[in-house]
């Protein structure tokens, strides 16, 4: 697609609704689109696969329950958030995919635990309940509407309750090209520090990231409302 077409065709940002759109990288595959307000990144929903073409690649992991490898690496996201829940929290694991592990482990951990996930376990009930905690692990890098999934987490906590996130954050354009994040094809959302930083500036929250892949977001107390 011509890039000013392609422009012409993306009306908004996907996460903060801004107007302001600039090309961030074009590769033989996909083009990659910034938001000049909120630095957001993402791929135009031309470039999206079909969700049985999302699934057929989700259906080729190896996320096995008891695989020790994969414990090791959602721990990345557990052990930071656990000293910061209450032994009797309640939380929701999103999109949790075909072997929920991250579920099971803070279930060992006594934890009360709902799932949801739109391929594997897709129980809308789950949002009818109100949470303690979230997780989302390997998830905001795949949703199309990432505004709409952001709102609904927060509205989801209760007032002092935690979002533990995992995803890969951009670092600079150079970088950019060469991340092999990008080449997977269910990958159309890219979050930063400044993309994180804008949200704490427009929503009740507060943020830390521990390491290069994890984010903890607390949802403020009714009487730090911004």
């Amino acid at each position: 697609m011509n890039i000013n077409n392609l422009s012409k065709s993306i009306s908004h940002c996907p996460l903060c609704t801004a107007t302001g759109l600039q090309l961030y990288h074009q590769d033989k595959y996909r083009a990659y689109m910034q938001c000049t307000t909120c630095n957001f990144i993402f791929v135009p929903t031309s470039y999206h696969l079909t969700a049985e073409e999302e699934k057929k690649i989700y259906d080729q992991h190896q996320n096995d329950i008891y695989d020790q490898g994969y414990r090791r690496f959602l721990s990345r996201v557990m052990n930071p958030l656990l000293p910061k829940l209450a032994v009797s929290a309640k939380g929701l694991d999103f999109g949790c995919g075909p072997g929920p592990a991250l579920a099971a482990m803070l279930e060992e951990k006594g934890f009360l635990i709902n799932k949801y996930d739109l391929f594997y376990y897709p129980d809308k009930s789950v949002f009818s309940q109100r949470y303690d905690f979230i997780t989302a692990t390997e998830v905001i890098e795949h949703l199309a509407d990432p505004l709409f999934y952001f709102k609904q987490w927060l509205a989801l906590l209760k007032p002092g309750g935690w979002l533990g996130l995992m995803t890969k954050l951009v670092t600079n354009q150079r970088a950019f090209a060469n991340w092999h994040y990008i080449r997977d094809l269910t990958h159309i959302s890219f979050f930063s520090p400044q993309v994180l930083e804008y949200l704490s500036n427009c929503y009740p929250i507060e943020f830390e990231i521990v390491g290069n892949d994890v984010i903890l977001i607390q949802k403020q107390h009714a009487s730090f409302l911004k």
